[in-house]
């Protein structure tokens, strides 16, 4: 009833004042049966400058008195509720439409907006995230859009590096606690970031389910979990465990997972992590799997964590030469094992 599913739902409530000079709104101009009548920004950088061929305002009475507008849009980012709902009281008391966004302001939470707006003789509509076609082609959906957080941007101060594998079960948690234990055995403050649900386990220092969230809000909350260490713990060196891998076959659906805490990290450098002959997943190789990070994040893989569980006669020799990278048994000291691996972390941020 209040949701737009069609662009002609959309041509009949133009022209459309846009809340937000950015991303969403430069979208929902470049919607088929928007019309646009003016943008509205709270930022005073983008206010008076021309954006989509609308000079930005920044009083919403005003581009309502000086334009043709029916409705006005809100198009602000997760983070901006305050201002979308002020917006959306302000724009139905004008007697404007009003298109809400489920990033800014989901209607079924704010249930107060529709009644005033049945009050105004105005209508209230919300851009669909679709679940019900989710449901359709599924048979279950979430209830309501899980993605919520704010999408912050931080660029850490201390060296982070991110423990990756080539796919599931392959050593990650295991590394990622051991290389954060013996920098702290060497009068090292690390802190030591789990991102799956047994990651409790001491000696983590924080720890969440990463694949709980929306893979929209993982690299938030991994950055934010990053900015927050630094600032309370001030730490110097961060380790984050990644999970699953970008390339592992068999499995497809936490790929994406592992690209997010991969760029919420924004790892200095990368430990990757190897099973060979895995006894139930299909891993592709350490080859794939180091071109595939070091291709989608601006990051380089040190050296290589090798799990023998299932081949106690797979060469770590060969491996480091064939990859030109450290390659050690962390659970046998073969090849150097954790020593050589925490020597090689800590060269590597002290060089860079």
């Amino acid at each position: 009833m209040y949701s737009i599913k069609s662009n002609e739902d959309l041509e009949e409530l133009s022209p459309f004042i846009i809340i937000g000079a950015g991303g969403g709104g430069e979208k929902f101009s470049n919607f088929s049966g928007v019309e646009t009548a003016g943008f509205l920004d709270d930022s005073e950088d983008k206010q008076g400058k021309e954006f989509c061929g609308h000079i930005v305002g920044s009083d919403l009475k005003t581009l309502v008195d000086e334009t043709n507008s029916k409705s006005v849009a809100i198009m602000l980012p997760i983070g901006a509720e305050g201002a979308a709902l002020k917006y959306a009281v302000q724009a139905i008391d004008l007697g404007q439409n009003v298109v809400t966004s489920f990033r800014s302001l989901p209607l079924e939470e704010n249930p107060a907006i529709i009644k005033f707006a049945n009050q105004k003789n105005v209508k209230v509509k919300q851009i669909s995230s679709r679940l019900d076609n989710v449901e359709k082609v599924m048979g279950i959906a979430p209830e309501k859009v899980t993605e919520i957080l704010p999408k912050i941007t931080y660029l850490h101060k201390k060296p982070v590096i991110f423990v990756g594998g080539t796919s599931q079960e392959c050593g990650k948690r295991t590394t990622t606690r051991k290389l954060g234990q013996i920098a702290k055995e060497m009068g090292l403050k690390s802190i030591i970031f789990s991102t799956d649900e047994m990651g409790f386990e001491k000696p983590t220092d924080i720890n969440f389910r990463a694949g709980s969230l929306s893979v929209m809000d993982v690299p938030a909350a991994v950055m934010g979990t990053i900015k927050y260490m630094e600032e309370n713990e001030d730490p110097d060196i961060i380790f984050v465990e990644g999970q699953s891998s970008l390339t592992e076959t068999g499995n497809p659906h936490p790929k994406g997972l592992s690209a997010a805490i991969l760029f919420g990290a924004m790892p200095d450098a990368v430990v990757l992590c190897h099973r060979p002959n895995h006894p139930f997943r299909e891993p592709v190789g350490i080859g794939a799997e180091l071109n595939a990070i070091e291709a989608v994040e601006p990051t380089k893989v040190i050296a290589l964590s090798i799990n023998r569980r299932n081949d106690s006669e797979y060469s770590l020799e060969e491996v480091e030469k064939e990859f030109n990278l450290p390659a050690v048994d962390i659970h046998t000291d073969s090849n150097g094992g954790l020593k050589r691996l925490i020597e090689t972390v800590l060269n590597y941020v002290g060089e860079n």
